[in-house]
């Protein structure tokens, strides 16, 4: 494991164990592929290996503004349609959009653990065992032969089977079958006159045609990681990825050959060893970014990316709400609403700066606007 000074944003380096934050948020941005974008879509999807969608159009957002050019939502729609992309709860039960190669062995690493802390929950609906047995036996006969189903088709697939929906059983019962690598979130529902919000389920085995397991899943898990959102330590990687810390650790360990530390207060900080993608000048300094933001959201210490008086304002809030986020140079200055309800997802979206000074009026607005000619395409 490798041992370097710091290079700063203004390329002096610094030889101290602790990593400014104008250093952390120049290499964060590049790490992220906000200022060195991605050729494509693919490419910025394999890159952040799993990237946050809980807002189904905020997670195609995030990918398109971490690619060069102006992807549209339709574009990222397309990757969906063709099964390069998935959605499914790869981690901390929550929903993310992965490469559809690397679903099966996150969920490997995450998913009986996801499912263990869902047990009470599947205890207060009633879903044993033998109920999730029931539910992919009807699930799997359902979908067989490449089918699709909307997630109200397959509920109604499951009541006809005798296994109730009620209640939040229904959605239960997707989440433990997703966590199991039965079924996944693929191709897009058509939505007429507005942006989709909904995926067809479909099998994993039959829809996920190029799965490739990595020789060290773990180490290559953490690597991911640090490579779409380095400097990092262990401690946020176990954020992210919901392990525990001791094996947040052993990764670290296991990817010794791979990362170097740039960092060791108060624990190690990472980047990945291999070359850091080229930082595009072109690129915009200023970004609308999505709510559930990686950039922000995706560490145990949020306080680089934001001043501490602003937390609370992104989130996340008491129903876990966190909001849409304007970063300007490496700072989260301010937040955004937009909705994308049909008839209004053509509307500017509303910025609510936090400070004045810190970007113009022409860089917010360009930053939004970009936003809404990829909602609106």
């Amino acid at each position: 494991m490798h041992r370097v000074g710091v290079l700063r944003h203004d390329g002096r380096m610094v030889a101290t164990p602790a990593l400014d934050v104008a250093a952390i948020r120049h290499d964060r941005l590049r790490s992220h592929r906000l200022s060195a974008p991605a050729a494509t879509l693919g490419e910025a999807a394999s890159h952040m290996l799993a990237t946050q969608g809980q807002e189904f159009w905020g997670g195609r957002w995030a990918l398109a503004a971490r690619t060069a050019g102006d992807p549209t939502i339709r574009d990222v729609d397309a990757a969906l349609d063709r099964g390069e992309i998935v959605r499914s709860w790869t981690m901390r039960g929550t929903i993310h959009i992965i490469p559809a190669r690397d679903l099966v062995w996150v969920l490997g690493l995450t998913g009986e653990r996801q499912s263990r802390q869902a047990a009470a929950v599947r205890r207060a609906e009633a879903i044993d065992e033998a109920e999730l047995e029931r539910a992919e036996r009807l699930a799997r006969e359902a979908l067989r032969g490449d089918n699709r189903l909307t997630r109200k088709e397959l509920f109604a697939v499951f009541e006809a089977g005798g296994v109730s929906t009620a209640r939040q059983r229904g959605y239960h019962l997707l989440v433990a079958l997703s966590l199991r690598g039965v079924v996944c979130q693929g191709p897009v529902v058509p939505r007429e006159g507005g942006p989709t919000r909904e995926q067809y389920v479909v099998l994993i085995e039959e829809w996920v045609t190029d799965a490739a397991t990595p020789v060290d899943p773990l180490a290559e898990y953490f690597v991911r990681y640090i490579g779409s959102h380095g400097p990092a330590g262990a401690r946020d990687f176990a954020w992210w990825s919901g392990l525990p810390l001791g094996v947040a650790r052993a990764a670290a360990e296991q990817a010794s050959d791979r990362v170097t530390v740039v960092g060791d207060d108060p624990e190690p900080q990472y980047r990945v060893a291999a070359p850091a993608p080229p930082v595009d000048p072109a690129a915009p300094a200023v970004v609308a970014l999505p709510p559930f933001e990686e950039y922000y959201l995706s560490y145990a210490d949020r306080t680089v990316p934001c001043a501490p008086e602003f937390l609370r304002a992104i989130g996340p809030s008491m129903n876990g709400i966190v909001r849409p986020i304007i970063v300007a140079r490496g700072e989260a200055i301010g937040v955004w609403t937009h909705s994308v309800a049909v008839g209004r997802h053509a509307d500017d979206p509303v910025p609510e700066l936090f400070t004045t000074g810190a970007a113009t009026r022409a860089e917010v607005s360009a930053a939004l606007d970009r936003y809404r000619d990829f909602i609106t395409a």
